[in-house]
Order: structure tokens, then sequence, then C-alpha cells
């Protein structure tokens, strides 16, 4: 019997400890998931990686995020959309447009552009004769031009020095 009361003290003992480990370990855990941002608020910090994967995502000191250029240059190209979407994109000005659309030979297709930010683009067809060289500037208006192709087409659009934004561009069939 006197073995029996050792061990019921024993286990209770034993199980205090564990109730305590439990509880601290619950707390490290919660403390360690979350965290509250600088303001005090209750919302989780994004992690380090979340921040690095998105920076153009926020608003800049000197402007409109890329995010919003993007829906205003999409919207810009959606109010002229007429005919079948070939194909389509949406870039920052820095790293520019090189697309090689796969387009039929002798049908005539509709290359529309818009630049939103500051500066302005050059567009280059290639083969020259498929479109004209044309510098639009980066203000949201729409650029168009008719596009004949009859060997694969290479369309390159470049900012020019000191230009920022976003491109947004779209081919239709006529």
């Amino acid at each position: 019997m006197e073995v029996l009361g050792n061990f019921l003290m024993i286990s209770s003992w034993a199980r205090g400890w564990l109730t305590v480990c439990a509880a601290v370990a619950s707390a490290a855990l919660l403390t360690s998931c979350t965290s509250t941002d600088s303001s005090g608020g209750d919302e989780p910090s994004p992690s380090k990686s979340s921040k690095q994967s998105k920076p153009s995502a926020a608003a800049t000191p000197d402007g409109p995020s890329d995010d919003q250029l993007t829906e205003q240059a999409q919207a810009a190209l959606a109010a002229v959309h007429s005919g079948t979407m070939v194909e389509a994109g949406a870039e920052r000005v820095a790293e520019g447009v090189h697309a090689e659309p796969l387009l039929d030979a002798d049908k005539a297709y509709r290359f529309r552009l818009v630049c939103v930010g500051s500066g302005s683009v050059q567009v280059v067809f290639r083969p020259a004769s498929a479109g004209q060289k044309a510098t639009v500037p980066c203000d949201g208006a729409v650029a168009q031009q008719r596009l004949t192709v009859s060997e694969p087409l290479r369309i390159d659009v470049d900012g020019g020095k000191g230009s920022t934004g976003m491109i947004a561009w779209q081919i239709d069939t006529v």
C-alpha cells in the first residue's frame, strides 16, 4: 500500500509539472506564431519573404503602386477593346515588353499599348514591315496601330531614359 501511495504522490507532482510545462510551451508557441504590427493592431505582421515577393504593391512616396498603375492601364485598354483578344500583357517600364506572339500570316491585327507613369516608351516591330516604330508617352492614353505579319513577329517596347510606370498591351483580331 505504501508503494501505491508514493506512486500517486509522484504522479500528482509529475502531472502538476507537465501542466506548467504545457502552459509555458503553449504561450511560447502562440507568441511566436502571431505578432502585432507597429501601430499596435492585432493583425499578424507579414513575414520577411512576403514583403520581398511583392515590393511594388504598396504606394511609393513618389506616387501610386505598380498594381494601381497596372489597373489603370488595363482599364484604358478595356475601354477601347474590340475584336477577339489574341495576346496581352503588362510589364514595368523598366523591364519593357519583349514578346514574340504567334500570329497567323496574312491576317490583320490591332496592337494597342498604354503606358501609365512618367516619360515615354519606344515601340519597335521586327520585321519592320509588320508595324511602325513609335514613341508613346506614359500619359495613360492608348496608342494603337494595325499589324500585318507574313513571318514571325517580335515586339520590343523599351522605356526612355528616366521613364517609370507600367505598360499594358494587347493584340486583337480585326
